[in-house]
Order: structure tokens, then sequence, then C-alpha cells
């Protein structure tokens, strides 16, 4: 058998069918390799008990412990009998349960004394945590005599147990039995470090280290292989990178270099601020990469409200002056209505010019959404081939075959994450010569993500809020547990209007007959995740509902207007014209609101079901107030438990308006998994070891040391092995994923 295929042995011949149905369903392992990279999470000491104190309810745990207690009782008019059996570890008791059949073996086995390992999952009953029907193993065989019990204990003290990830129907020990199975293929393992890098940073070699991770004889034996391991994982994931953004630089693309008294500095000379130290930096950064031959790859990212719009404009200007067209694609109707009308307005007169490269300094803006009239699009297209028009906002319409440019400079990308490899792709297509591209984030991300998720790019960051900016006071409104508290945001909302502002009110549903219809699908098909507590059971709260609710009771008198996504786009467009204007008071929205609205009169905002938001989500939708001199109000309003990790996130959220503190926090709270993004990429986890949360060293030198391989070796001709690591890193959906950057 050669080196690679060992690795690739479907688990179905060594581990028979019932068992790798189980690993390939549950677990997502189908190969030898596939379960010899599925690591422990941890490890026990035989000899030391696991803590019962700490057991999390509603999830499958693997313990430790010892038989303090077990007696079979009779219920049901002595027709049923259930196995109690009370385990002990030091520091607290936990109660085992067996019922009907299942009680003669554990009855027989599980003496008082006896230690084993048990697996299952953690309920409560008459308020006692307890595990229903578990499995376990026994650890220690038994003596009458208490000293060779002691004895036997001491034997398996120090024994390093791993506890893998596993799953109701697999449990650890069961897997960790499979896992000797295939060890022996360990050997075969193809090694993508280069001989010299492994060796200059002493690391074990990587057959080793697969066979210290599962069967290590002490600690150093683990954090050898963890080194090792969490090595491999960035540095073949940032050689795909390095690998990307290599052949990106070797593409041929216009140089869009600056053209002195041209529109630029037109615009330049209007505007009524002068750039912060940020905005002129980053600037700077973008004008250099788009005064290349070669496409620009840039990240934007940038706090809410920190000006990231301004930048972009700037760069789009820079591109018309030296001959060419900038497209920006935002992901909503709304997004790209609002980007258009704020640039205009910007631009002013110079939004209205003629020809490209003619005397007048001005350029056509103009937009292009799916919804527009067919006389109003008809001019638009023309616009663009005929190069009228140097600048285009809109939305995935851009994308159609129909739109053809006169010549494509520079591609803004607006909000990223919404857009997938197909449709960047697509439109930068549209160019002569490969584009620019400007990608832009108003979710902070921390600077290890950026090198991992988005690591095909080159970053600028703006985290300096233009001046004038006002502070946002953030508080959490427990509805359930002080309903007077909701009382006084609505009066809050009221004393805002008065005093000449406006509010928006976000709820996450829109109530309408295609809301309710989806709902109904959604609990006659899946079975719904276990809620955190009374309030997930019921249906979040809708915007048609809670407009009207308002309008009648706290909020009567004001001007209450309603905004979501399923509105005709003329309606959307209207209402928030009028709500610019100060023609309404409250704005009740879906989170189509999130980004890019911009009403600097809008002064407080209540989110509604708030814990039903991710944490980047309410971060971005309290960006929307607090954009003028007054200072903004956000009251997050929730019934989720005091004691529940949805109000520990709206507390984080509640106390920092550091975006990238709470963008960590968010990558905490959902327990990171794969930074490429599991849902995004629909396949396996690359990411076992490494933490982009606390790697960030590891990460970046071996970002370094990628640069460094790559520059030296673009083909990897002379690392086969490593070219291999990334075949099966990089199969065709996760390299889709990369593409997006």
């Amino acid at each position: 058998m050669d080196r690679v295929s060992a690795f690739d042995e479907p688990l179905k011949k060594l581990l028979g069918g019932a068992t790798a149905k189980v690993m390939a369903e549950h677990l997502d392992l189908h190969t030898v390799g596939d379960l010899l990279h599925h690591y422990p999470r941890r490890y026990e000491e035989r000899g030391r008990l696991t803590a019962l104190t700490e057991l999390p309810l509603d999830e499958h745990v693997t313990v430790v412990a010892q038989v303090a207690d077990a007696r079979i009782m009779m219920f049901n008019n002595g027709r049923g009998k259930r196995l109690e059996v009370t385990l002990t570890d030091g520091s607290g008791r936990l109660q085992l349960v067996f019922f009907g059949h299942g009680v003669h073996k554990p009855h027989k086995e599980l003496l008082p004394g006896r230690r084993a390992m048990f697996a299952g999952k953690v309920s409560v009953f008459n308020r006692k945590m307890q595990l229903a029907h578990p499995t376990y193993q026994l650890l220690d065989a038994r003596d009458e005599d208490a000293a060779d019990v002691t004895e036997a204990v001491d034997a398996f003290a120090g024994q390093l147990l791993p506890i893998y990830p596993a799953c109701k129907q697999l449990d650890s020990w069961r897997i960790a039995k499979a896992v000797d199975t295939v060890l022996p293929s360990a050997q075969e393992a193809v090694d993508p470090l280069p001989p010299a890098l492994r060796e200059g940073r002493g690391f074990v070699p990587l057959p080793e280290a697969l066979l210290r991770i599962h069967r290590p004889q002490t600690k150093a034996d683990i954090a050898a292989a963890r080194d090792r391991l969490r090595w491999d994982e960035a540095f073949v994931l940032q050689v795909a990178l390095a690998r990307r953004r290599y052949a990106d630089t070797q593409l041929p693309a216009v140089a869009r270099g600056s053209v002195p008294d041209g529109l630029l500095d037109a615009f330049d000379a209007t505007l009524p601020f002068t750039l912060t130290e940020g905005q002129q930096k980053v600037t700077e950064e973008i004008f250099d990469a788009l005064a290349t031959e070669h496409p620009m790859h840039r990240l934007l990212q940038g706090e809410v409200g920190s000006g990231k719009t301004l930048v972009a404009l700037r760069a789009m200007l820079r591109v018309v002056d030296a001959g060419g067209q900038a497209a920006m694609l935002a992901p909503t109707e709304v997004l790209a209505q609002q980007h258009h009308r704020s640039i205009t307005e910007m631009m002013g007169e110079l939004a209205e010019g003629g020809m490209l490269g003619g005397s007048d300094l001005g350029t056509k803006v103009v937009l292009l959404t799916g919804s527009m009239g067919v006389a109003a699009r008809r001019k638009a297209l023309l616009d663009l081939v005929t190069g009228e028009a140097g600048i285009v906002i809109g939305t995935h319409a851009l994308i159609e075959d129909k739109v053809q440019f006169h010549d494509l400079g520079l591609v803004v990308v607006d909000e990223q994450h919404r857009f997938g490899v197909e449709q960047r792709d697509a439109l930068r297509s549209k160019g002569k010569q490969p584009p620019h591209l400007l990608v832009m984030t108003a979710t902070p991300i921390p600077r290890t993500v950026a090198m991992t998720v988005f690591g095909d790019l080159e970053t600028s960051v703006l985290d300096q809020l233009p001046a004038g900016r006002s502070p946002i006071a953030s508080h959490v409104v427990p509805a359930k547990d002080k309903p007077h508290f909701l009382s006084r945001a609505w009066e809050r909302v009221r004393e805002e209007v008065e005093n000449g502002h406006q509010a928006y009110v976000v709820c996450p549903r829109i109530g309408d007959d295609a809301d309710e219809a989806a709902e109904k699908k959604g609990k006659a098909g899946k079975k719904q995740a276990a809620p955190e507590d009374d309030a997930e059971k019921r249906p979040p709260l809708a915007v048609l509902d809670i407009a009207g609710q308002l309008a009648k009771g706290p909020l009567a008198g004001l001007r209450v207007e309603v905004l979501h996504g399923r509105m005709p786009p003329d309606d959307k467009d209207d209402v928030m014209r009028r709500f610019a204007a100060g023609q309404a008071d409250v704005l009740v929205a879906t989170t189509v609101i999130e980004v890019g609205v911009n009403v600097p009169n809008a002064t407080a905002m209540v989110i509604m079901d708030a814990d039903r938001f991710g944490v980047s989500q309410l971060h971005q939708l309290r960006g929307r107030v607090g954009r003028g001199s007054a200072p903004g109000l956000c009251l997050l309003v929730s019934e989720a438990h005091e004691a529940s990790p949805a109000r520990a996130r709206l507390s984080a959220v509640a106390a920092t308006l550091d975006g990238f503190e709470l963008s960590r926090i968010d990558l905490e709270q959902r327990r990171e998994g794969d930074v490429l993004g599991q849902a995004q990429s629909g396949v396996r986890s690359s990411l076992r070891v490494l933490s982009v949360i606390d790697d960030e060293e590891v990460i970046a030198a071996a970002r370094e040391e990628a640069v460094r391989v790559v520059a030296d070796d673009p083909g990897l001709e002379r690392l086969p092995e490593l070219r291999t690591a990334l075949d099966a890193l990089l199969d065709k959906d996760r390299e889709e994923y990369l593409d997006k950057g």
C-alpha cells in the first residue's frame, strides 16, 4: 500500500459497516485519515476524579467517578423497577438511573467502590443532576482487599485516557478502540512541513505527533503533539492563501495612477471637513495599490461609522480620473439605494457629468437594481456601456449578462460576507483585464481571523471614528423580570421624539403570511434546537405586530412607519426617504437597516428580542444611531433569563462600543469551529487543534514561513508532500470559499 492510500482507506474496511456508518453520519469521518485527525478533546487521568460539580446541563458528557451507592427501587405497585446509582468524585455527587431490563448488568457490576467511565446526557430530575441509562466502562479490577484496590487505582493514576469528541450513538471509548485499530497507519502519514522548517522549529515528525496525541505517555507528549499539529494546520492553510496572493500578483491590470486637477481634487475641495489620520493612511495604501499593474485585492474593515464609504468613493473617483469605471456591489436594494443617495449627495454637481475623459470634471453616478423600471434600466445600461457613467452602484443585478462596461477598473464589494464566489467573480469578469478589488466590511474582524478567512487579501483597518460622532449609551432591558423597564424604554423614545429626534425599533421577524408559512414549515420539518429558556419557545417578535401595538399604545400620536425586506422596492425607498427627511418619528424595521443606513437625526434604537441576534449584528444595528451631534441610545430588550448565555451576550454588547473586542467575544461564544466557515463551505472542519482566538503568534509565524516558501517555489515542485496536504485541504468547496476572500 502506498503512502497516500493508507490514509484514504475507507473506515468501513477496517471497522465494519455499522461503526463506519455512525462515524460518517454523526462525526463526518469517512477515511482512516479522517479518524487519525479526530483528536482527543481532553485527557482524563484515571486516578484523578472528574469534577462532578461542573457538569453542563443538556450536554453529552463523559465522567470518571466512583460508585458510592447502588439500590434497586420498585415502582408502579412493584411492576416496574429501576436501579439508582450514586457516583462521587470528592467534589460532588451524580445520580445514574437505569430502568426495566437494563438494570441487571449494571446491578451486578456497579458495586460501591468500583470506578468507571460513564457517558450520557446530563438532565435534572427532582432538582438533582442525573444521567439516565448511561453507557459505561469499568476501569479498575476490584479486589476485596482495600490495599489491593488502592494499588489497582494507583496503577491507573497517571495513565492518560483520551476523551474524544463523541456523539450519542458513539461514546468516547468506542472511538478510542476504533483509533487503536487504525493507529498503525499513522506511520504512513505524509509530512507536509519542509524538513528544514520542521528541524529548525524542533517539531516531532508527523507520525510521532499522531501517535503522541492519541496515546500519550506523559503530558509533555500531548504538548509536543499539539504544537506540531497546530503548526501543520496554520502552515498548510497559509500556504494555500500565499499561493493565491502570488497568483493574483501574476495577473495583469491597468494601473490607475493620480491625475492632478481631476475629479478627485475637485471633490476633495468640496469636503467640509478634513479626513481623519486613519482615513488618510488607508487611502494612501489603496492609492498605492491602484497604481500598480497587478490587480489590488484589499479588505477594508472599519468600525461602524468610521467613514469607509468616503474612502471607497475617493478610490472610485481616482479610477474615473484615470479613465476607468467603478462598480459598487451592495447586498440589498435598500443599501444600494442608500449608497447611491449618499454618494450623489456627497458629490453634488460632480455626480452630473458628461462623457468620461471630457473637459467637464463630473461623471454620472447610476443606480442599477432588479426592480427598476424598463426605461430607467435601459438608460443605466446604456450609460455603462458608453462610459458616460463613471460610477455604478447596484445589487446582484450588476452581475447579469446584459450588463456591459466601457472599461471596468475597480469593483467595490460592500459587506463581503453576504456574497458568494460566483457573484464576485462574475462582476470581476466584466473588465477587459482583471479590475482592482476593494472588499469592505463593517464587522470588525480579529487579526487572526483576517489572516485566515480573509488571508488572500491585503488588509486595511479604519479604527478611528471621525470627529463629531457621538457616544452611544447601551442598556439591557429585562422585559420579563422588570416590565416597568420596558414601559420606561417607550417613554425614552417619546422623549427623544419630543426633543426633535427620531428612533428605530428593530424586530427579528416581519410577521406577514410568508413569515408564518416559513415558520410552520420549520416546525413541521426538522426538530427545533433546544431553547435556552421560555422566551425562546415563542416565535420571535414581528415588525407588523409591534408597529401596530406601538401606534395604538405607548407611542400613540407619533408617526410610526414600517420597513422590511418583502416590501416593494419603491415603497422601501419611499419610507427611507421620508424617514431621512424627518417626516416619520419611529421606524419599525427588520435588520434591513443593519448596514449603511445613515440618518444623523435618529438618536434612539430599541431592539426587541435582542437575544435572537448575534453580537456583531447587534453592534452593527447600534451603529445606526448617534451618527449626528446628539448622543445615541440603544436599548436591548430581552426576555431571556438573567443567568442565560443569551443575557451574557447582551451584557457584553452593552458594556463596550469596541467592535474588535465584541468580534472576539462573538468568536469565543460561537466556539469558533472552523474559521474557514463550516456553514459557508459545507465541508469538514479543517482546524482541529489551531485556535483562531488563542494562536495569533502561530498563525502570524506560519504566514511568514508560507510567504517565504511560496516566493521560493510557487508551484511547490520541490515539496510534493506539501502539495499533497494542500490537495487534501483544498477540495473544490473549500477552494471556492477561499476564493470568496
